[in-house]
Parts: C-alpha cells; sequence; structure tokens
C-alpha cells in the first residue's frame, strides 16, 4: 500500500482547462439548479470517494447533513496529493479543487476504474459553493484550504500533524445560484445504503445532525444483498442468482431474481454510478437473459403453438442489478444517466448469457418456476390487446374519443394547460364551475381508482376510472406511450384531505409510478393543498393548510373565531375551491419527483402490495411519525 501511495503525486494531476463560465451557466455541469443539481454536488464529492474505495484505497466514508445547511464527505482514503504541480507551481489540492477538467483519473494510472471521470468534480462544487473547506490527512500531516465561490482564501497551509489519512470536503451550496433550498436526507440515505451494496466491504455512514440521526450501511455479499433488500417482501419465484466475471480490464457483476409481481425493477451502474437511462450495459444483459429463457423453453417444449416470448414477458415480475466496472467510461452528459461503450454490451451480453446458461441447466427446476412466470406473462399480455385498442388515439387532440366525464379546457397548447384528477362528483362539480375554463380540465373519479399493484394488465385496462385517465392524458399506454403526445404539463390530483383522500392519491401515484415514470421524471405530477381549515371571525376569513397554521391563526385573529374542518372537497363551493386550490396566484402545489428509485419501489410494494404484514409493520412502526414522502 506505501508504495501505491507514493506513486500518487501531483505529477498525476493533469490539466484540461480552466474554470470560466461555470457559475454563469451552472446547468451545463450539474443538470439543472433544483434539487437533482443541487444534490449532484453532494454526489459528485461522494464519488470521488467511492473512487478511491473502487481502487482499493478507501475502506469508510462518512457523510454528514450539518445544522447550517452545510454538507461534508470524509474519507479513509489517500488523500488528495498536496504537493507542488510541476505545469502550475501550486499546490495539486488547489489544481483540482479551482481548475476545471483537472484530475488524477486521465491517465488510468491511479484509478483503473471511476466514476469522476470527467474531473470536474469537486472544482464544480467549489465554483458552486458559497464556501468550501478541503482538509487532508496526508503523510502524517494535516493540509487545509478554504475557498469562497471558487476563490482561494488563502495558500494551502499545513495546520497539524496526524496518524491518519484520507481527505474531508466541507461545503455549503450557494444561494446566489440555487436559492433557498435543503438536503434530502431520506433520498440521500438511500444513496448510501445503494453505494453499500455496490461497494461490498466499504462501511458508509450517514449522520443527520438536525435530527440527530446516524446510519450505518455495510454489505457483505453485495449485489445479492441489494436484490433480497428489494424483494424482501415481495413472494419469490426464484432464488437469488448472481454472476461476477472480469474480461480484460472490465469487470460485470449482476444479480437477479423473480417474484410474483407485474412490474419489472431493473437498475444499471457503471463504476458505481447509478445510470437511471440505462445503456449499453443494460442492452447487453437484456439480450442475454431473453437468449438464454427463449433456448430454455424451447429446448423443454414448454412453450405450444405459434405464441412466441417477448422482452417484455421475461422481464415481467424481474428484479435485477448490472454493475460493471471498466476503465473509461462513455458517459452521456455530466449527469451521467446512460452509459455508451459500444463495447460493453457484447462483453456483458456474453458473460450474462454464459453464467445464466449454466445455472438454469444446474437447477432446471427453478428454470421450469421462471419460464412458467414467463409465461403467464405472455398469455395476460395476448388477453390485454384487446383492452389497450380501448384507449389508442388517432390524434392527440381528437376529442371526440375524450372521456364523457371530462370537462376538457379551451387552449390546445399543452405546456398551459393543467388537468385537475379530482375525488368524487360533488367536488368534481365545484372544480367544473370555479376553474379557468381557458387553461384548466376536469376529470372527476367516482370512488377509489383500482389498486394495480395487485391487478393484471388486463383487469388494469378494463377498469373504466383507469381507461378515463389513459385516454384524458392523449399519451397511449404502455409500448405506445409517448410523452410527446401528453395534453397537460400539469397534471394535479386534487382529494380530500383525509385517510380515504391519501389512499386515492397513493392509488393514483402507484399509477404513475407503475405504468407512467416518464411523467413524474419530467416533473409534471402535482398534488394539490387543499387548505384543512376555514377560519372566521366577523367579515375576515382565512385558511389553513396545516394544525400549526390555525394555531397561529387563532392567535391572530383571537377569541370569537369561528373554525370548519373540511372533511372534504365537496364542502367548498366553487369560488373557495378556487381561491384555495386552484388559483395558480395562492395555490399550494407539491411536485411529486423519483429521488431515489429503488426505495419508491420497495414502499409502494409494502403499502400496496399483496402481503399483509409489511404493510402492518410499515403503518406501526411510523404511525406516529408525521412527514412527507417525495416519491
Amino acid at each position: 500500500m506505501a508504495d501505491k501511495n507514493e506513486e500518487y503525486t501531483a505529477s498525476s494531476i493533469k490539466i484540461l482547462e480552466g474554470l470560466e463560465a461555470v457559475r454563469k451557466r451552472p446547468a451545463m455541469y450539474i443538470g439543472d439548479t433544483y434539487s437533482r443539481g443541487y444534490h449532484h454536488l453532494l454526489y459528485e464529492v461522494l464519488d470521488n470517494s467511492i473512487d478511491e474505495a473502487l481502487a482499493g484505497h478507501c475502506t469508510e466514508i462518512r457523510l454528514m447533513l450539518k445544522a447550517d445547511g452545510s454538507a461534508e464527505i470524509i474519507d479513509n482514503g489517500r488523500g488528495i496529493p498536496v504537493d507542488i504541480h510541476p505545469d502550475t507551481g501550486k499546490s495539486a489540492l488547489e489544481v483540482v479543487t479551482t481548475i476545471l477538467h483537472a484530475g488524477g483519473k486521465f491517465d488510468n494510472k491511479n484509478y483503473k476504474v471511476s466514476g469522476g471521470l470527467h474531473g470536474v468534480g469537486i472544482s464544480v462544487v467549489n465554483a458552486l459553493s458559497e464556501w468550501m473547506t478541503v482538509e487532508v490527512h496526508r503523510k502524517g500531516q494535516i493540509h487545509m484550504q478554504r475557498y469562497e465561490r471558487g476563490v482561494p482564501m488563502q495558500d494551502v497551509k499545513v495546520t497539524g500533524t496526524t496518524a491518519i489519512r484520507g481527505t474531508a470536503v466541507r461545503f455549503k451550496p450557494d444561494t446566489k445560484i440555487f436559492g433557498e433550498q435543503a438536503f434530502e436526507p431520506g433520498s440521500i440515505s438511500a444513496r448510501l445504503r445503494e453505494e453499500s451494496f455496490l461497494n461490498p466491504k466499504v462501511k458508509m455512514v450517514f449522520i443527520d445532525e438536525a435530527s440527530k440521526k446516524e446510519e450505518t450501511f455495510y454489505s457483505e455479499k453485495g449485489l445479492a444483498d441489494f436484490v433480497e433488500t428489494l424483494n424482501k417482501d415481495k413472494p419469490a419465484v426464484s432464488p437469488v442468482l448472481t454472476g461476477s466475471k472480469a474480461e480484460g480490464d472490465v469487470q460485470v457483476d449482476f444479480a437477479l431474481q423473480y417474484v410474483n409481481s407485474y412490474s419489472e425493477n431493473i437498475y444499471a451502474f457503471a463504476n458505481s454510478i447509478k445510470n437511471e437511462e440505462g445503456g449499453t450495459h443494460l442492452v447487453g444483459f437484456r439480450s442475454a437473459l431473453t437468449r438464454v429463457i427463449n433456448d430454455f423453453i424451447k429446448r423443454l417444449n414448454l412453450l405450444k403453438g405459434e405464441d412466441k416470448i417477448t422482452g417484455d414477458d421475461i422481464r415481467e415480475g424481474l428484479t435485477a442489478v448490472i454493475h460493471v466496472r471498466l476503465p473509461s467510461p462513455q458517459f452521456e452528459g455530466q449527469t451521467k444517466t446512460k452509459l455508451g461503450n459500444n463495447e460493453i454490451k457484447g462483453i456483458v451480453d456474453s458473460i450474462v448469457y454464459d453464467a445464466l446458461k449454466e445455472w438454469m441447466e444446474m437447477h432446471p427446476e427453478d428454470g421450469k418456476r421462471i419460464s412458467q412466470k414467463i409465461i403467464s406473462a405472455m398469455e395476460a399480455r395476448e388477453a390485454a390487446k384487446k383492452a389497450k385498442e380501448l384507449v389508442r388515439r388517432k390524434s392527440v387532440f381528437e376529442t371526440s374519443v375524450l372521456p364523457g366525464k371530462l370537462a376538457d379546457c379551451a387552449t390546445k397548447k399543452a405546456e398551459e394547460a393543467e388537468l385537475f384528477i379530482v375525488e368524487g362528483e360533488s367536488a368534481g362539480g365545484s372544480a367544473k364551475q370555479g376553474r379557468d375554463r381557458e387553461f384548466q380540465a376536469i376529470l372527476p373519479l367516482k370512488g377509489k381508482i383500482l389498486n394495480i399493484e395487485k391487478a393484471t394488465l388486463q383487469k388494469l385496462l378494463s377498469n373504466a376510472e383507469i381507461k378515463n385517465i389513459i385516454l384524458a392524458l392523449g399519451t397511449g399506454f404502455s409500448d405506445e406511450f409517448d410523452v410527446k403526445k401528453l395534453r397537460y404539463h400539469k397534471i394535479i390530483t386534487m382529494t380530500d384531505a383525509d385517510v380515504d383522500g391519501s389512499h386515492i392519491m397513493t392509488l393514483l401515484l402507484t399509477l404513475f409510478f407503475r405504468y407512467f415514470r416518464p411523467l413524474i421524471e419530467g416533473g409534471y405530477i402535482y398534488v394539490a393543498m387543499p387548505p384543512l381549515y376555514k377560519l372566521k371571525k366577523g367579515r375576515v376569513e382565512s385558511y389553513a393548510y396545516t394544525d400549526e397554521e390555525k394555531d397561529r391563526l387563532l392567535k391572530e385573529l383571537g377569541e370569537g373565531t369561528d373554525v370548519q374542518r373540511y372533511k372534504g372537497l365537496g364542502e367548498m363551493n366553487p369560488d373557495q375551491l378556487w381561491g384555495t386550490t386552484m388559483d395558480p396566484a395562492t395555490r399550494k402545489l407539491k411536485k411529486i419527483s423519483i429521488q431515489d428509485a429503488a426505495y419508491a419501489d420497495t414502499l409502494f410494494n409494502i403499502l400496496m402490495g399483496e402481503e399483509v404484514e409489511p404493510r402492518r409493520k410499515y403503518i406501526e412502526e411510523h404511525a406516529l411519525e408525521v412527514k412527507e414522502l417525495d416519491v
């Protein structure tokens, strides 16, 4: 280890260009300046520590959210080099934190595999932070430098001696760039849990100072633990199957399991970076799986007639994680959502095919159970073909096939249009009267929609309320889905502020999550926030959206204030519903996002799935908590 440490010096840091324009055009480097980009800063620093673990130099990473809104990531890796860089005459620490595309990941000598390949990570974090400090424990000394909005406030200086090694980066995102935002502990915790599965035997510690919560994540079996955790509350069809093999400098690891479910959950990673849009490794994995299953079914003559198995049939009920480590990943965009290396497809295809084929031959009974699950999926798909015809549309604005209950808006510009999906005929009537007909459409729901977590595709498409929603959206369904045909760029669920209303909202979100996930990912799905109380004293009327707001208003208005608790939207007349819940100038909306798809999938399965015991346990554990789930 000592020899390797000596090789990682200032001369290892390659400089490609300066730090210009990062503050002027931050979205070019981090995707956006909203929640995703805000958290991307944190994950850029985390990725550097993960790279040290991938290189075999780091066994523990600590991530802390500080009470002042800053964050700190500490690892026990080698520590950023601090000696003088030969090309700049400055400390290598200052070079990597202040110059774009400067880092130790451009020559494949110090990091055989790396997630932070672009080399912009810590310098971009520095540029977009109000302040940042880096403390390096290296070769018995503590080195430190502080920056403000990317500018060093001092030279790198020695502040003491140390018996440990590693790097500590602390930063606070700049409110001039991001406004008033905060890190979300739930999604960060989920990310660290995920990283512990991808990097077995590396300890991940998460500390949230505000809530005084500390969590430790550690995995021995890696991806097998990952899949088991994802499926812990789902009835298994097969055991967890794993594979791991290297071909040249490329390492391929995967784990999969079939469960009794109608959804597909495949997560793809390259060098510990989640590739939400997949890429060549996912294409290779799917290709190998399809060939192996088809070969097995054909060899045992399990399929009768002319029916053919499709890739969708094979992936129904599948949970899988594919992780590749490679020297020079080609990501599409700085946010690294898709892997583009063409050579990886063939490598993954070959490795996964050989491993799966061998396993199926050694476990024929498990293979038959998997095959029967897939054949059942094919039969259900064939039966659903006719149901799909009912929701097909020739034109995005062809009103002749719109559901009769829909009160459409006048505008044909999707970016201006809003669709309110409203609980109950009574509330729907008030909403229709109170709305702005120019851009607001109303679709009332009769009772609770079908719980799609427990339903086949055929049953789903036979449900009248769900058919009305699909027709109103205009996107088509399943393999015909096209987000460009979306008729409304704001889809707002509006339900009562009670238990039944929350249940209906959860049913709707489950539908969107399972079958219209691009609408959530694109930021089109919202939840209306109707008031809980109406307070009236004399001619003064006020509305409270929380108990805390009600108590504050009661103090302000004083004695003699009448308080009305709204039991449902139908209790409000059209003017009240408009003024409190529908008027863009005064309403409150909650945008629904997917910060962590694996956590969201698990939560939807617990709350809406077949198994009663996990749901009962979850409710018992969280019954006294008051919190919003950002899914």
